[in-house]
């Protein structure tokens, strides 16, 4: 954590930038442009803005790699008058040219035609799947320890990668919530010397299929039925379980989904799979086989059900609104980067585990996650569109050091990602688009097509030529050249079918199942449970307890009284696998950066107090939100405490711990009619605040306060006496026992496990 508040280092630097002093709140992120506005409408003519200090761009590029050594805002909208596409002054934007005031629009309006057209097009087609998306860019730094596996320049030890890194789920569309049940992507685009490498994961190790020729089926059964597009990004439906309950080779990625990976707390503590087993070439040429891992710094963390039910109604940008605001904070979210190793061995297999299995995890105490990087996430996207919409990653974008293997799910991406780009981005160059763009040279032959946008020269893109000097020349392995690994291919008939070792679909789910802790096995039950009686068809049950009865007896049992069904017998015995604590998210402790704290206050609350907590919890890296029965500032004649929240518009879900400065009494709006959070008996405390305490106890959060707080803790069932409710009279002891908290994620001893 740093030692200074990060939040006033960029208020300082934007204030800085503009030669105005900042102010004391300026810091609390989410402030949406360079600097406050006016209440009027500005009429004196400026340039555009610059970015927030939060925000990057992509590299100044050419389309063949060059680096153009210009400012990113030289690529911008520049000048401060509105102009046409080709840089006509414009007068009025706000009228179509008609024949009279009331008269019908003219043919000849340019800049009308300009205008809607180029708005008719501003969508592209969204990508079939992880259509819903947040990213930042970043830097890799290498540390050197993957040298003796592999030849990759950016994996050296001390070499800085600038990077993107895409965030998204699977299921729903651009327009759907952030925090549904399903699995998320976590894809990052590193922009090494030697070319693009696009490590394309997910925050789940292994996938619902084991063949790229069941995608089609596994997406078609997960996204909305087609004939009425319902339910939205959700896997709570008969087409889902219809199908991983038929195609069990999905069983281990269902029940990776119904744990608590499936929703989340943040993208900052989500883990991220490069799910299939890579080939790694040292600089000998020699190989080695190796899963990739993403281990978020602040742990893996996630949301309670109820949580995530409640946030997709307050806040369905949750998750990309906390990206964006950690890194406008400060806070930036950082993975190391690791691999698993595995001798490259003729039949592929470690431990009697199938390496080309992409349904199956080898356990990290089997093959330990060794570290071989550092990602950090520094800078916001300024252009959704340009940025998080158009990259385009692939898994064939591969640097040497770094090769595939015979995986039939990877074999199946290095076809479908390449096609997919030319039909959503509009042709074979979008490679060239900013974001996507290459930090190496280019010279590939590749001519025209839609939106070719360099010019390139010569007469002979073609080999061999003499017309262009012999060039492009091929080069070796000695002058970087990508050089597949030859490996042996078996002689063997054209088949379609798969190894005898993939027909396994109950170890590994059962090896997940006793790996988590109580309290993980009841959110499993309760995912289940609330999954499937969503479906209508019985038989669409009956069969999911017969596949949950050869994970494990209890499961199926305790699911099925949650169905109201009988529970059937095992059909495969049972199997008996060594438990892997680390599939657990429960146990250890982390750094709270970037947490939220909410800081309940009025004006009668002991406020130097607040301004304490807060100045504390900006310089621990976390963020201080003060609700208030009203917006504005409380103390306005003294020094003004900045309101973020009101009674109205706070909930629980928002914050990691809440702290009482006092107990505010009913606001002026606390009625019913009003705010419907509160309606019912009259409270000495405002009944909002009560509904805010009650929600982050019952979620397991550290709650508490200073003076007289204790009378408003206990009426929302949250006495002092409970694990995780915090009060003392010092503000500063109080905070410094709720950080620790904090550092565990929840109070997990307030959820005893029935099972």
């Amino acid at each position: 954590m740093s030692d200074k508040n990060p939040l006033k280092a960029v208020a300082e630097k934007a204030a800085d930038a503009l030669g105005v002093a900042p102010t004391p709140e300026e810091g609390v992120p989410g402030k949406p442009a360079f600097r406050s506005p006016p209440v009027e409408e500005p009429t004196r003519p400026q340039a555009p803005l610059p970015p927030k200090p939060d925000q990057s761009s992509p590299a100044t590029m050419s389309p063949t790699g060059q680096d153009l050594g210009v400012d990113p805002a030289d690529l911008a909208q520049s000048g401060p008058y509105l102009t046409t596409a080709q840089g006509a002054r414009l007068y009025d934007t706000d009228h179509s040219l008609k024949a009279g005031q009331r008269g019908p629009v003219l043919l000849q309006d340019h800049h009308l035609r300009e205008k809607i057209t180029h708005f008719d097009h501003e969508r592209i087609p969204e990508r079939v799947v992880h259509a819903r998306g947040a990213a930042a860019h970043g830097v890799f730094k290498g540390y050197g320890t993957a040298s003796g596996v592999s030849r990759a320049a950016f994996l050296a030890k001390g070499v800085e990668t600038p990077v993107f890194t895409r965030f998204s789920t699977v299921l729903g569309s651009r327009g759907s919530a952030d925090t549904v049940r399903d699995t998320r992507g976590f894809a990052t685009k590193f922009y090494t010397e030697e070319g693009v490498f696009d490590l394309v994961g997910n925050n789940i190790p292994v996938f619902f299929i084991q063949d790229a020729i069941k995608f089609p089926d596994v997406i078609h059964a997960g996204k909305p039925h087609p004939d009425r597009e319902m339910p939205q990004a959700q896997s709570a439906h008969d087409t889902f379980w219809d199908f991983v309950t038929l195609h069990t080779e999905a069983t281990h990625h269902t029940l990776w989904n119904m744990s608590d990976r499936g929703i989340p707390r943040s993208y900052r503590t989500m883990e991220g799979f490069g799910v299939h087993t890579f080939r790694l070439v040292n600089a000998e040429g020699a190989t080695t086989l190796a899963k990739f891992h993403w281990k978020p710094k602040l742990g893996v963390h996630s949301l309670l059900w109820e949580e995530a039910q409640i946030i997709n109604g307050v806040d369905p940008d949750f998750h990309r609104r906390d990206l964006a605001d950690a890194i406008e904070a400060g806070a930036f979210p950082q993975w190391e980067l690791g691999i698993q190793t595995f001798p490259d061995t003729a039949d592929q297999t470690f431990e009697g585990i199938d390496l080309l299995d992409p349904t199956k995890i080898v356990p990290e105490e089997l093959a330990p996650v060794q570290p071989i990087g550092l990602l950090t996430l520094n800078a916001n996207p300024s252009n959704y569109f340009a940025e998080t919409e158009q990259v385009a990653f692939h898994v064939g974008h591969l640097v040497p050091g770094i090769d595939v293997t015979d995986d039939p799910l990877l074999a199946g991406r290095l076809f479908s990602y390449l096609d997919t780009q030319i039909t959503r981005l509009g042709g074979p160059n979008f490679g060239q688009l900013p974001i996507n763009r290459t930090h190496a040279p280019v010279n590939d032959m590749l001519r025209d097509g839609m939106h070719q946008t360099a010019v390139h020269r010569g007469v002979a893109p073609y080999r061999p030529n003499s017309l262009d000097g012999g060039c492009p020349f091929l080069a070796g392995a000695e002058t970087g050249a990508f050089v597949e690994s030859p490996v042996t291919v078996p002689e063997a008939s054209k088949v379609r079918a798969a190894p005898a070792s993939f027909a396994d679909h109950f170890t590994q789910p059962r090896l997940f199942w006793l790996s988590m802790t109580p309290v993980e096995q009841e959110h499993i039950i309760a995912a289940y449970t609330f999954e499937l009686s969503k479906c209508y068809e019985q038989a669409i049950k009956e069969r999911a307890l017969m596949v949950l009865a050869n994970i494990d007896t209890t499961l199926c049992e305790q699911v099925a009284a949650g169905l109201g069904l009988p529970a059937p017998r095992a059909t495969e015995e049972l199997a008996t696998p060594e438990p892997s604590p680390a599939l657990s998210q429960v146990g250890s402790t982390w750094p709270p950066d970037g947490r939220i704290v909410g800081i309940v206050a009025d004006a009668d609350s002991d406020l130097a107090g607040v301004r304490t907590v807060r100045e504390t919890v900006l310089g621990a890296g976390m963020v201080p939100l003060v609700i208030a029965p009203t917006g504005g500032v409380l103390d306005p004649d003294g020094d003004p405490v900045t309101v973020q929240r009101t009674f109205a518009n706070a909930r629980s879900v928002e914050f990691d711990a809440i702290l009482l400065a006092g107990a505010p009494g009913p606001g002026d709006d606390a009625y019913g009619a009003r705010d419907a959070k509160a309606g019912g008996p009259a409270t000495a405390t405002d009944p909002r605040v009560l509904l805010l305490l009650s929600e982050a106890f019952r979620h397991g959060k550290a709650v508490g306060g200073w003076g007289e707080v204790a009378g408003a803790l206990e009426a929302a069932g949250a006495h002092a006496t409970l694990p995780g409710v915090v009060t003392g009279d010092d503000p500063a002891t109080v905070l410094e026992q709720i950080s620790r908290l904090l550092g565990e994620h929840r109070v997990w001893d307030r959820f005893p496990a029935g099972i």
